[in-house]
């Protein structure tokens, strides 16, 4: 048994487990929207942090790394049981077509793991669900948790995507946001540069940071730095 699971928060940068291959690529009708709640890592039960989920969009792509384990039943397990653990908090395991850089008609991978969240409060009591900028930087700039501050986890995430060449849109514009609480300079290389297949913007809708009834999870580890 072989599989495949695609990474488009952290995983991208700190995969954290042992892997035979990895490739640059997207899949497509996602995009990235920091709307589920993080207790565990970078935020508190009473102060959750916004981290990065997926949500489905027609026509838009995501990009991301491919990561491939192969070796035996238990290699493959230990790094699931390992991501089933660091992303404790996603309710679901979708499988996708994945597509190489260059290569978008036909797909390089099928069946590709990804972990995604339910979006849905009353079912899912992770999912935050989209609030105006504003609001959602107040919350980045002030969450801290075991692996430390929801702010790092997100400038790590726009540093990662411009990394790959594939910045987001989406993450610039919340990351100038929560430089603007945090009075921190906006990074002009990332502002100014030209975005090249980045996921489009996500309509900021009126709502406000719902007050979460969450207990911390048994099995949650800190690991995702």
């Amino acid at each position: 048994m072989v599989f495949w699971v695609f990474g488009y928060g952290s995983l991208v940068w700190n995969p954290g487990f042992e892997y035979d291959e990895k490739i640059l690529g997207f899949i497509k009708d996602y995009r990235r929207v920091f709307d589920l709640a993080c207790i565990d890592h970078r935020g508190t039960p009473q102060h959750p942090a916004r981290t990065c989920t997926l949500e489905k969009s027609q026509e838009t792509i995501c990009w991301g790394v491919a990561y491939c384990v192969r070796g035996g039943p238990e290699k493959e397990r230990l790094a699931m049981e390992y991501l089933e653990r660091r992303e404790c908090e996603y309710d679901a395991k979708t499988l996708v077509d994945f597509y190489r850089e260059g290569e978008p008609s036909q797909p390089a991978l099928t069946g590709v793991i990804v972990f995604t969240s339910t979006p849905d409060k009353v079912s899912n009591k992770y999912y935050l669900g989209p609030a105006p900028l504003e609001e959602m930087a107040r919350q980045i700039a002030t969450a801290v948790g075991p692996c430390g501050n929801n702010r790092d986890y997100l400038f790590k995430l726009e540093k990662a995507m411009f990394d790959i060449g594939h910045e987001d849109n989406y993450i610039i514009e919340l990351a100038n946001e929560v430089r603007k609480e945090l009075g921190i300079a906006e990074k002009g290389m990332l502002k100014e540069r030209k975005l090249v297949g980045s996921s489009s913007r996500m309509p900021l809708t009126k709502s406000h940071i719902p007050t979460l009834q969450l207990h911390r999870r048994p099995e949650a580890v800190a690991m995702d730095s």
